[in-house]
């Protein structure tokens, strides 16, 4: 039943009881079902709230939202089941290195230690002395950093720096399970010595 009221400038306005019990209806939230993850808001299937206005013109059109009722709730739910990735459980196998296997690493580290040559630049004064000698932690970081091979200092067996240019044989301790190479009594590495 419409109700006819005379306004100012208008014969009849056609007004529904309702309409004045609906008036609170902008300052309601809406309840959406999110389909992407949006900031600040929620993430893919989560049930939001927001405000009418922002639905319509933000987020329906972009299909960034839908309503939240039963038909789009089962669909989100059976999208869900489409395209969410299936967990496959797998029994992780922890792989314990055997002596050998540590053997053949070490095999292998020799091998590249010996069969490459180390270089170093540096600056030298007079007569081809250089300003600053290698040291065996200077020769320990550089066969990290050029060879990938991991050594510590006890390993080099060097008396005293090197301090003139040229090339060298620096002997290492290598455990005697590890053959050295023919035609030498132990493992050597090349270290040679450069200007800039």
């Amino acid at each position: 039943m419409a109700y006819i009221r005379r306004v100012q400038g208008w014969d009849r306005v056609l007004q529904h009881p309702l309409f004045h019990a609906v008036q609170g209806l902008r300052y309601r939230k809406l309840e959406v079902i999110l389909t992407t993850s949006i900031n600040k808001l929620g993430k893919a299937g989560d049930t939001v709230k927001v405000a009418p206005g922002y639905f319509r013109n933000y987020l329906m059109p972009k299909i960034l939202a839908v309503p939240n009722i039963d038909k789009y709730r089962h669909l989100i739910a059976e999208q869900r089941k489409m395209y969410q990735p299936k967990e496959e459980v797998q029994e992780v196998k922890v792989v314990t290195k055997t002596e050998e296997d540590e053997m053949k690493e070490y095999q292998a580290a020799v091998n590249r230690l010996a069969s490459s040559k180390l270089v170093f630049r540096k600056f030298f004064k007079v007569d081809k002395e250089i300003r600053e000698p290698v040291t065996k932690e200077e020769i320990v970081a550089e066969v990290a950093r050029q060879l990938f091979v991991q050594l510590s200092p006890e390993n080099v067996r060097l008396s005293e720096p090197l301090s003139s240019m040229g090339e060298f044989e620096v002997p290492l301790r290598i455990p005697k399970s590890l053959p050295p190479p023919e035609g030498k009594p132990y493992w050597t590495l090349t270290v040679k010595i450069r200007s800039r």
